[in-house]
C-alpha cells in the first residue's frame, strides 16, 4: 500500500450540516484511514456555526488562525490561536467568529464526521 498524503490546497470544500465550510483532510472517503476524521474549517469573520451535537462523534476542535467564541452545553469561552477544545459526543455545541479575519480550525472527529451524526439544535 502507497502511503497517504492529502494536500490542503487540493481539496474541495463542503458545507456541513452546521453551516461549516470544511475541506476534509484525511478519512475512510479519501485515504487508509477507518475511525477518525481530520479536517479544516473556515468560518467567516461575524459568522457562527449553528448549534448542534453528534450523537456519536467526539470532537477535538484546535483553532490555527482568528478568534472567537465557543459554547459547550452552558459553557462560554473566547477561543484564539493555539486553542484545542474538546466537544464529547452528546454535548451541543457552538462556534462564533468574533474577530475581522476569517477563524480557521482543525477539526478532528471519532468516528469520522457524518452528516447523520450531526443534530442541529436552534433553528
Amino acid at each position: 500500500m502507497a502511503m497517504d498524503i492529502q494536500n490542503l490546497n487540493t481539496l474541495p470544500a463542503f458545507v456541513t450540516k452546521d453551516g461549516s465550510e470544511i475541506r476534509e483532510i484525511l478519512a475512510y472517503r479519501n485515504s487508509a484511514i477507518r475511525n477518525q476524521s481530520l479536517a479544516e474549517a473556515r468560518l467567516p469573520s461575524g459568522s457562527s456555526t449553528q448549534e448542534h451535537y453528534h450523537a456519536k462523534t467526539e470532537e477535538i476542535y484546535f483553532i490555527t488562525s482568528g478568534h472567537g467564541r465557543i459554547r459547550v452545553e452552558s459553557e462560554l469561552s473566547e477561543v484564539k490561536a493555539g486553542d484545542a477544545i474538546a466537544i464529547p459526543p452528546g454535548k451541543k455545541h457552538k462556534l462564533w467568529n468574533t474577530g475581522s479575519e476569517i477563524l480557521t480550525l482543525l477539526c478532528c472527529c471519532s468516528p469520522c464526521y457524518e452528516h447523520s451524526d450531526t443534530f442541529i439544535t436552534e433553528s
